[in-house]
């Protein structure tokens, strides 16, 4: 991620899960639980991303395309549809309940759906060639860093739709490598991918 943020070619972009707006002010003193979205999204600026998305979006994609796919389902099946959201579910059920598998919805994650829009739709609305754009995806499973080397969560030339996952740590560690005065940051507003 620090080659990144220190490449002039490259547009790197950072999505933040919902659950981190709350965690990460405890890395700075915060009492656990304070919403900490405004200094979160300015301390990413910071570090140097060019734009900072909300996974919510993703996640509103994700129920769009679950609706439609439960609709379809109920028509032909198999149900029940089991979410497809979490990658520690995932692999488990690949390694212990293959015959669930069918049952899994084939949408992609929140993280996933959002990356994507990062790379495709947003790349070519910004006028930036995707392999110029680079995706961060702030998290708070580190299974999620398995989900985005699954092949199936690769452009067709093999590049990861997310390039990086950071843990909220990871995040936090970053910000204080850096100096940043978290709890004297002002709110920053989230980008919009659209």
């Amino acid at each position: 991620v620090w080659r990144a943020l220190a490449d002039p070619d490259k547009h790197v972009v950072v999505q933040t899960a919902p659950s981190i707006r709350a965690a990460i002010g405890e890395g700075f003193g915060m009492a656990p639980g304070t919403p900490a979205t405004g200094q979160m999204i300015t301390g990413l600026r910071r570090l140097g991303f060019d734009a900072v998305f909300d996974t919510d979006y993703g996640a509103d994609l994700t129920i769009i395309e679950e609706a439609h796919e439960f609709l379809t389902r109920l028509k032909e099946g198999p149900l029940p549809m089991i979410t497809s959201c979490s990658p520690g579910w995932i692999s488990f059920m690949e390694k212990f309940y293959p015959e669930l598998l069918p049952h899994a919805s084939t949408c992609k994650s929140p993280m996933s759906m959002l990356s994507t829009l990062a790379k495709t739709y947003y790349a070519q609305r910004k006028g930036i060639d995707p392999k110029q754009v680079y995706v961060v995806a702030v998290m708070p499973c580190v299974a999620k860093k398995f989900e985005a080397r699954r092949p199936e969560h690769t452009m067709a030339d093999g590049t990861p739709y997310t390039d990086s996952v950071l843990t909220t740590r990871e995040c936090i560690w970053m910000m204080k490598c850096l100096g940043v005065r978290f709890t004297d940051l002002p709110e920053g507003e989230f980008d919009s991918p659209m």
